[in-house]
């Protein structure tokens, strides 16, 4: 176990939330890092207990066209200003990585000069990529040279160049012994050549004990990266794109199948590969601004701290600030922000509570840190999963439908399992708790025993920004509390693949053939979800219709392959009017 295994991130773009000048003319140091103390104390504040940070050495502009490798930018201030900032973050038990920019350089760095001075005779004109001195470029360098991205902005360092590879392996021995960092966030880890990070593994063996490397990969197999010989992680595109996109389509199909994809390259739990998890960051869009049902901010993060991983926060994303990507600017993505203006967060602002929430319960139970993956139930709109660990069972419940929804979920051990986010109690009934999940939200169940004390309460909905409600989040799970009860008896068997789905999508007008037409059906039923007995005689005109709603649920089951007992049972158990006709509209 290392401490990045129970790491929870925030993320920071310094020259962002310094308000930093967008182009840096080097003409004096001006101390802004320093301003960035208070926000340490916030860090921790919602849970965090490790910071990314970076770009933050000299450049000419956003940070990733490097200057000077051993030198804070002058823009944020000097390298005593970064030491202080470490020493601080590690005396508040958070664990620091910076931004590690080795793929290419910008034009004003030392190699790059001294070519465009000596040409030919140039000692470094090898550190770089096809450097051609027949070509030019819109600078009018009278040579020509491989970029990144299309920019000759930054210039494409040559990692094969064994003096390459020495000056970079040279930098972050510095940075370690200088700055008392964590690891690294690898820029742009895709296009690394892979001897070269094989190279930057061995350095981190050596530097400092768990010496963590991650790196910027957007699609492929991640086990190319993350292995024994490269990185120990990289970025999770493939679930950032799947979290908000499965809540905008209300397809949960989307989410499930892509982390059983991931399941499939590296696995989950103590022995399987531990992806950084994130909905937003410095180049992509704010979570907040890309989802179409702004009360999709709860479901989605919680699968964030729930799904196999290691969750991160950008910062202000947990106040749900918008932030749209713009055709030629990445500006809106990374502003200034003064934390005075958010100083009561923690008290008013439901998004701000729900992260601090999340980090509380992430912290206390290992399952969700160290557990393995078994998908419980999946519709377009309802799903649910555990993680399990040495005996600990969590389970997880998200619901992105207008209405509530009853699911009947297999647990481990007997007693009561408790809502850590909203506090509701459940018993276990025949290995499994039946819950209820509110609409557009969900909760994480955890055995009541060892789980603390927490406040049973409504969910609280993030909604439009401005118009966001004051209701208290619960205290959670409290970090120092003992862990999942001892009597959750280990060895569960995984779900089948049968059981696990609670149904598969069908197109529209196969469900409106199966479901009781709805006129006769929603007219004939009040809008309460007052449970009905569901079938048996003298029973009420309304249970008549709950039995008609399992049938058609039911029906459209076997539209897609056999019905397992497990799945009847699920459907039997939801004797709920609301939840049982979206049930049937999930089908689409």
């Amino acid at each position: 176990m290392a401490w990045y295994d129970e790491a929870i991130f925030y993320h920071i773009y310094p020259l962002g939330l310094a308000g930093a000048p967008k182009e840096n003319h080097y003409d004096g140091v001006e101390h802004r890092l320093k301003g960035l103390m208070p926000w340490i104390g916030h860090i921790r504040e919602i849970g965090c207990n490790a910071l990314y940070i970076g770009p933050l050495f000299e450049s000419v502009g956003h940070g990733y066209e490097t200057t000077d490798y051993k030198k804070l930018d002058c823009r944020l201030g000097d390298n005593a200003d970064l030491k202080e900032f470490v020493a601080k973050c590690h005396k508040m038990g958070i664990l620091v990585i910076l931004d590690g920019v080795f793929n290419h350089t910008g034009r004003d760095f030392f190699a790059f000069k001294d070519i465009q001075q000596n040409r030919e005779g140039s000692r470094y004109k090898d550190w770089y990529c096809n450097v051609n001195f027949w070509g030019n470029n819109e600078y009018n360098d009278g040579f020509s040279y491989d970029n990144w991205g299309g920019y000759n902005l930054l210039a494409k360092l040559n990692q094969r160049n064994p003096e390459v590879r020495n000056y970079i392996t040279e930098v972050i021995r510095f940075w370690v012994k200088e700055f008392d960092i964590d690891g690294l966030r690898l820029d742009a880890a895709d296009v690394l050549d892979f001897d070269f990070m094989k190279e930057l593994r061995r350095v981190a063996g050596e530097v400092k004990q768990d010496f963590w490397l991650m790196g910027e990969v957007i699609h492929g197999d991640y086990t190319r990266w993350v292995n024994e010989g490269t990185l120990h992680s990289v970025t999770n595109y493939v679930m950032h794109k799947a979290l908000y996109s499965g809540h905008n389509d209300h397809n949960y199909f989307e989410i499930a199948h892509t982390q059983r994809r991931l399941e499939g390259m590296g696995g989950a739990g103590s022995g399987g590969f531990k992806l950084y998890n994130f909905v937003d960051n410095h180049d992509v869009e704010r979570i907040y601004t890309k989802l179409n049902n702004k009360a999709h901010f709860t479901p989605v993060h919680i699968l964030l701290y729930t799904l196999p991983g290691i969750p991160s926060i950008y910062y202000g994303s947990e106040f749900a600030i918008e932030g749209r990507k713009e055709k030629y600017s990445d500006a809106s993505l990374r502003p200034a922000l003064n934390l005075e203006d958010y100083k009561n967060a923690l008290q008013d602002n439901p998004a701000t509570k729900l992260i601090a929430s999340l980090a509380r319960i992430r912290a206390s139970q290992k399952a969700l840190s160290y557990g393995d993956y078994r998908e419980l139930l999946l519709t377009n709109r309802q799903y649910a999963f555990s993680r399990n660990h040495e005996g600990s069972c969590v389970a997880v419940s998200v619901n992105n439908d207008d209405s509530d929804y009853v699911m009947t979920l297999p647990v481990s051990g007997s007693g009561k399992y408790v809502g850590a986010l909203w506090g509701e109690e459940v018993q276990v009934q025949n290995g499994s708790i039946t819950v209820n999940v509110k609409a557009n939200s969900g909760e994480i169940w955890v055995p009541a025993e060892g789980a603390g004390k927490v406040k049973r309460q409504e969910p609280v909905v993030v909604k439009e920004a401005g118009a966001q409600p004051a209701a208290p989040v619960s205290e959670a799970v409290s970090t120092g509390e003992p862990p999942v009860s001892e009597a959750v008896s280990a060895g569960e068997p995984p779900v089948s693949e049968g059981e696990s789905l609670a149904a598969a999508p069908v197109s529209k007008p196969e469900a409106e053939a199966a479901a009781p037409a709805k006129p006769e059906a929603e007219a004939a039923a009040p809008a309460s979800k007052t449970p009905g007995s569901g079938s048996g005689e003298g029973g009420s005109f309304e249970d008549g219709i709950i039995a008609g709603l399992q049938e058609a649920v039911i029906a459209l089951m076997e539209k897609n392959g056999p019905v397992t007992d497990q799945m009847r049972k699920d459907v039997k158990d939801n004797v709920y009017h609301d939840s049982l006709i979206n049930w049937i509209k999930s089908f689409r």
